[in-house]
Parts: C-alpha cells; sequence; structure tokens
C-alpha cells in the first residue's frame, strides 16, 4: 500500500503494517479528542516515525496513487481533524 506523508513523498508499505498503523491511528484520533496539544503531538510523531520506519521511499518522479495521505510532521490538530474521516486518517480494513 502506498501512504503520502503530505510534503515529504510517498512510502511503499505492506498490507500487514495496516493492523499497527491503525493503532496509532486511533491514539492520533484519541489525542484530538482530549485536546490536549503535548499528547497530540506526541501521537502524530508516532504515527509518521512508525510509517517512515516501515516503509519504503517511492523515487520523487514516482506517479503511484496513494492509498492514504498523512498530514505533515508539523500540521495542527485543527488541520489534522479536518483531515480525519469517520474512520481515521488509515481505515481499517472490512
Amino acid at each position: 500500500m502506498i501512504v503520502r506523508i503530505m510534503g515529504e513523498g510517498q512510502l511503499d508499505l505492506s498490507e500487514a503494517d495496516l493492523d499497527v498503523l491503525n493503532s496509532f491511528d486511533r491514539k492520533l484520533e484519541e489525542a484530538i479528542e482530549s485536546g490536549e496539544e503535548e499528547v497530540f503531538r506526541a501521537a502524530l510523531h508516532d504515527l509518521l516515525a512508525r510509517v517512515r520506519e516501515d516503509g519504503k521511499p517511492l523515487p520523487d518522479d514516482s506517479l503511484e496513487p496513494s492509498q492514504y495521505i498523512l498530514p505533515p510532521a508539523d500540521a495542527s490538530m485543527e488541520e489534522v481533524r479536518a483531515m480525519l474521516g469517520d474512520e481515521g486518517l488509515i481505515p481499517e480494513a472490512i
């Protein structure tokens, strides 16, 4: 699956990473609901760090469609809240 981190590029992750990423996504949603900036910052950092760690970067000239788009590391809580769908940034597999 292809994941784009806005402002950074695309990374290729295996479908096996989906469950792990969903757990990070849930923590991010909980942090936004709490309204606590420090908790939100840590949760966003952890999600993006995991994607960077597990993902294989695609070349900058790659035109692969992204299955998931994540906010940049410096996104505000309101910006991320606007990006959240009913199922978070990374919807769980059916």
